[in-house]
């Protein structure tokens, strides 16, 4: 585990801590703006605003919205505009530097069961530490409320850590649920097979564990775990073309990554890193070796990633067809220089390889949560804010 002075120096690098309040985001502007990228001119629209700490959206079948707020409030927009009161019957969460509500994802099945699932950081009884659950409710969308509220995960990383939660969700194309668990600051959980911090967790859609986990059966690892050595994941993300799922998460000073996430394997955390301690000191000499899975990708200096979608799909002729196949990144500071949050346009050549990595939204300065292509093939962004907003980018019209 590192000193306090290193937690110390990273707590004060998170905009919206005490030591950083005078980098607080500029105020969003006048909306619509129009920006150039390089294959189209973009109009960017306020949907909402004056949210707090956007996490996650979902997009439910009438084309309503969900927003989770970190502050433990869960936010319908219905016909464009943001409902006054949030939603009921939401789990109580422990609100710390970056816990709080985290993720919101559907059933599969939600348009017969209406079912979702909301990951969280949960407060344990001595008042101290906290852990990332989820729970399981049914959505009333006549009263806005969650109804039969039930946690079906609990993960066994207590700790004091205020941050390194994970939480991001998606459902497998084998109807199974995919979670990420931070490592909470203490390296080696995420080598620990009997610890669910720094993991990939696969769970079937009641909580319970399926038969074929990679280590399901053995004496020495939790079954819940898919993969492992993580280290604080942000994003998580089902490429339609191959069904696997990529994640990506926060390196140190450093070393951000993308990673294509494979049943039992390891990703290397702490062993490997491009990134060195928020204090210069080295974590690892070693940035690769042949037993641990490399990342896809990485970054140096970090971009805080965020939020990692594909955009693909039948809407695209609707929206952005030239971004076919491309994947989008927030980020929420980059190489720790404040207002520097963006999006990533990352595009593959035919053998899928990574090429060019387009930044987007730069001039707005926002630390950016999330980006999710929306059904009607327009992207939207969660500025991750105090007040934050849900932002649609869409072509922008011929201009007179």
């Amino acid at each position: 585990m590192r000193s306090n002075i290193v937690s110390l120096l990273f707590l004060a690098a998170i905009p919206g801590t005490h030591a950083q309040d005078f980098t607080a985001a500029p105020p969003l502007p006048a909306f619509p703006q129009i920006y150039q990228t390089t294959e189209y001119a973009i109009q960017v629209d306020l949907v909402a605003g004056g949210l707090s700490d956007p996490w996650s959206i979902a997009f439910l079948p009438d084309g309503d919205m969900l927003v989770t707020e970190r502050a433990g409030r869960l936010r319908l927009i219905s016909d464009g505009a943001l409902v006054p009161e949030p939603a009921s019957g939401v789990p109580e969460v422990k609100i710390t530097v970056l816990g709080g509500l985290l993720d919101v994802a559907l059933h599969p099945e939600y348009a017969q069961n209406h079912t979702l699932y909301l990951s969280y950081s949960k407060g344990n009884e001595d008042g101290v530490r906290s852990t990332t659950a989820i729970a399981r409710a049914m959505y009333n969308a006549n009263d806005n409320s969650l109804v039969g509220l039930h946690d079906i995960f609990v993960a066994n990383s207590w700790s004091a850590s205020p941050t390194n939660f994970g939480g991001r969700m998606a459902f497998g194309p084998d109807g199974k649920l995919y979670m990420t668990i931070g490592e909470r600051q203490e390296e080696l959980r995420a080598q620990d097979l009997m610890d669910h911090g720094g993991k990939v967790i696969r769970i079937n859609d009641d909580g319970s564990v399926p038969g074929d986990n990679p280590f399901a059966g053995r004496d020495d690892a939790l079954p819940e775990i898919f993969a492992l050595g993580v280290r604080s994941p942000q994003g998580l993300a089902l490429n339609p073309d191959t069904g696997e799922f990529w994640e990506n998460e926060h390196g140190p000073l450093g070393g951000d990554e993308i990673n294509i996430i494979k049943p039992g394997a390891n990703y290397g955390w702490p062993l490997v890193t491009y990134g060195v301690d928020y204090d210069g000191v080295s974590i690892s000499e070693e940035q690769a070796r042949a037993d641990l899975e490399s990342p896809f990708l990485y970054w140096i200096p970090s971009i805080a990633v965020s939020g990692i979608s594909f955009y693909s799909g039948d809407f695209v002729d609707a929206g952005f067809p030239r971004w076919r196949g491309n994947v989008f990144v927030g980020s929420m500071i980059q190489g720790r220089t404040p207002r520097t949050g963006h999006i990533q346009r990352i595009t593959f050549s035919d053998e899928g390889v990574p090429l060019a990595r387009e930044p987007m939204l730069v001039d707005l300065h926002q630390r950016i949560r999330d980006v999710r292509p929306g059904p009607d093939g327009y992207l939207y962004v969660l500025t991750d804010q105090n007040p934050g907003a849900v932002l649609r980018i869409s072509p922008a019209l011929p201009q007179n």
